[in-house]
């Protein structure tokens, strides 16, 4: 099923805001650091430790997380749309549709980390990121 989840950007220190946010609201949290993966090697040996991707789920309740800013952060570019796809077609088809007017920031292409995933700035600014994880689908059928 098609989910749309916030993705809020840190700046070195989304490890303890997810930690607040699990106390606050409880759920599972899972952290991914920059070091053992294929990144690690192309980013200054300070920032291996930060958190690459982090997810704390409760039920429904799903609040995704990185220190991984492309700029500098500021308000209105520290949360952006997690569009969670449920195939190959539905993630090309949003992916187009919504980069329509808007700027690719990284185009549709098979992660490390198995899902295909692309990033845009649609025509009114907002920050889409787009995910589908073809292993998940294997695992609910």
């Amino acid at each position: 099923m098609t989910q749309i989840n916030a993705y809020l950007t840190f700046n070195g220190n989304c490890r303890e805001a997810m930690n607040y946010y699990k106390e606050c609201l409880g759920g599972e949290l899972t952290l991914q650091t920059v070091d053992g993966t294929p990144m690690a090697d192309k980013i200054p040996s300070q920032m291996r430790q930060h958190v690459l991707h982090s997810m704390l789920r409760k039920g429904n309740l799903i609040i995704m997380a990185s220190d991984m800013a492309r700029e500098k952060l500021a308000n209105g570019n520290r949360v952006s749309l997690m569009l969670n796809c449920s195939n190959d077609e539905e993630i090309n088809t949003y992916f187009k549709t919504l980069a329509d007017g808007g700027q690719v920031i990284d185009p549709l292409a098979e992660m490390f980390w198995g899902a295909k995933f692309g990033a845009l700035e649609d025509r009114f600014g907002i920050n889409w990121l787009l995910h589908y994880d073809k292993n998940q689908q294997q695992q609910s059928s």
